[in-house]
């Protein structure tokens, strides 16, 4: 007999899931999980058949949409052939994922260490770029997140990190580049770049002998979705080639495709040292992720110990998923799909943005967008205040509610609400989606100055 029920009642998974499984961050006590039963494309259905559009892509992973028959195939016949083989052995998969992302990843990166998701390849990048510079302090943002893990989560500047403190040494923060919410007082207008200046005079508080890498999102994901100025990262390689530095891009949220880029940083045309990558690596159809490196860090270790390692390293099923799914990328248009949606997305949001007086800013770039809500759009209060607890949420836990009750998706996180959907996406399911958002959004209008 099958150790699970042909078909539970949408009560009896909840129960069963809150009985014997931890839901991550959240209190275990008010957790209301969809039971989630089926998918396709952009849509997913609960057990009770009740359709939701994914506006969020699950974590900002599903990008090629769910259930990709040539993905879901992939995974069937290499389970047929071979499901594992430990991370000393060559397999065909490892080989030619890594031949792939050494073509689609910028300029001379080259050589793959494989993980099972980006906090792992965070943390791995960590120790390389230590190994590799003989230094051991590294610099990351305040307004950012690299993973859960102890190293990955020391790196982001998240409030998630602080109730598990003290985690590693040696990591610095800066202040960031969020135009909308300047830390330094300008307007895009007015600014003189001190989020660029300040990056460079943090390191010579630091001692640049010291300083291993610079650690940055290709585009900033959770934290808020801020589109960097177009100086910033070509100004990251002027600062890190100037000290000797690594710079480090962590594209597990902003990659494949995601903002209309097969990379984040491919945006602003930068290489940098190392990337960490993970989430559209296999669409979430399979846990993956990768650090790829530049040839002279390969080079370095040709006659040198890699003192790194992992169980799962370079998993049979995992590589022959991300070969399938990168091929998918290419064959479906989908990167090119994301560039037309893109521009649709950012013309509805400006539209959004100038009928609703609780809308102080909207942030976009290919798929990958978020919509900031305020009390007042002159003094810029938040409708929901940083870091805010579920009792502090007030109107954004309404709009909340408001998309679950009509079949949308999506994070609403703070005073944001994400719009990440599957590449694949349509412009008339994007406008579906849209619409329930602009709905949405007379909950905050009614709550605003």
């Amino acid at each position: 007999m099958s150790p699970v029920s042909p078909k539970m009642s949408a009560q009896e998974m909840v129960a069963l899931n809150r009985e014997y499984v931890f839901f991550s961050w959240s209190v275990q006590s008010a957790v209301n999980p969809i039971p989630a039963e089926r998918a396709e494309g952009i849509y997913f259905w609960d057990v009770d058949g009740k359709r939701y559009i994914d506006f969020a892509s699950q974590l900002m992973n599903v990008n090629t949409g769910h259930q990709h028959p040539r993905i879901v195939q992939a995974i069937k016949d290499q389970a047929d052939k071979l499901c594992y083989v430990y991370p000393g052995m060559a397999t065909d998969v490892k080989g030619e994922l890594g031949r792939l992302l050494a073509e689609i990843t910028p300029g001379d990166l080259k050589k793959t260490f494989f993980a099972l998701g980006g906090a792992e390849a965070n943390d791995n990048a960590i120790k390389l770029t230590r190994l590799y510079t003989g230094r051991r302090k590294v610099i990351a943002r305040y307004r950012s997140y690299h993973g859960a893990t102890y190293g990955a989560m020391t790196l982001s500047g998240d409030p998630r990190r602080l109730p598990v403190e003290p985690a590693i040494p040696g990591v610095i923060h800066v202040m960031d580049p969020y135009c909308y919410r300047c830390p330094f007082g300008w307007t895009l207008e007015t600014c003189h770049r001190e989020c660029i200046d300040h990056v460079e005079q943090v390191i010579e508080f630091e001692g640049p002998e010291n300083v291993a890498a610079i650690f940055l999102e290709g585009v900033t994901g959770s934290s808020g979705i801020m589109i960097y100025p177009d100086e910033y990262w070509p100004r990251m390689r002027e600062i890190a080639d100037k000290y000797g530095i690594l710079l480090v891009d962590d594209e597990v949220m902003s990659g494949f495709g995601r903002t209309g880029k097969w990379f984040g940083i491919d945006n602003w045309g930068v290489v940098p040292d190392v990337m960490t990558m993970a989430k559209g690596l296999t669409a979430a159809y399979v846990p993956l992720g990768a650090m790829v490196v530049s040839k002279d860090i390969a080079a370095y270790f040709e006659e040198r110990m890699l003192p790194l390692g992992l169980t799962y390293s370079g998993h049979t099923l995992a590589c022959a998923t991300a070969v399938a799914t990168i091929n998918v990328y290419k064959e479906d248009r989908l990167i090119e799909n994301t560039q037309a949606m893109g521009q649709v997305l950012g013309e509805e949001l400006e539209e959004i943005k100038a009928k609703h007086p609780s809308v102080g800013d909207v942030r976009y770039i290919g798929l990958f967008s978020v919509i900031e809500v305020v009390k007042d759009k002159e003094t810029k209060e938040p409708m929901a205040p940083w870091n805010a607890k579920p009792s502090e949420m007030g109107a954004m836990a309404d709009v909340a509610k408001f998309l679950r009750d009509n079949g949308l998706y999506t994070f609403v996180r703070w005073n944001w609400i994400f719009a990440v959907p599957p590449l694949c996406i349509t412009e008339s399911q994007l406008k579906d989606g849209l619409a329930i958002i602009d709905k949405a959004l007379e909950i905050t209008d009614a709550a605003a100055k």
